[in-house]
């Protein structure tokens, strides 16, 4: 773990080495946040970053959704994915599914795709494998705004539980 006096002590090229990968592929994240030090808290040091997403251009955002694996897919089969996100996976059960639940997800994964054009995102520290599909069911009725908002949302979910778990106060 870091201490956050550690982190605002950084300078730019530390504190992106260090947090860059709290949104996955995404250490522009990081970068943009940098200014905002000192960061009184891990809410603070939080709220920095989920603000550089919302005040990136929209194509960044979209592409730090689709910087994102699908859930239990094929990249996770292979084992491409990074620490983070194959403990998180793994929590929630999906690196043990059978063949019936691969294949489920699988099709929701493509059909989520296709109608939105980035993968299913949740932060399954809070799911069950039964919950993430009623979710996916769910959030696949949603219109293409509504469901961008909702995705990034529980990126910054995400991206708070691996702040929990990197950072000390």
């Amino acid at each position: 773990m870091i201490g956050l006096d550690e982190i605002n002590a950084m300078d730019r090229d530390a504190f992106r080495k260090a947090l860059g990968g709290i949104f996955e592929h995404s250490p522009w994240v990081a970068d943009a946040a940098w200014p905002s030090r000192p960061f009184a808290s891990l809410d603070a040091l939080h709220g920095a970053m989920v603000a550089a997403v919302g005040a990136a251009a929209p194509e960044d955002r979209l592409a730090l959704l689709r910087a994102h694996p699908e859930l239990a897919g094929e990249a996770m089969r292979r084992r491409l994915l990074t620490t983070a996100s194959t403990g998180e996976q793994a929590g929630a059960g999906l690196d043990a599914l059978g063949r019936e639940d691969a294949a489920r997800f699988d099709a929701l994964n493509r059909a989520y795709r296709e109608r939105f054009g980035f993968p299913f995102i949740v932060a399954v520290r809070e799911h069950t494998k039964e919950s993430i599909l009623a979710a996916f069911a769910l959030r696949l009725g949603n219109d293409a705004g509504a469901e961008m908002e909702t995705a990034l949302g529980q990126v910054a979910r995400i991206a708070r539980f691996r702040l929990e778990a990197l950072v000390r106060p």
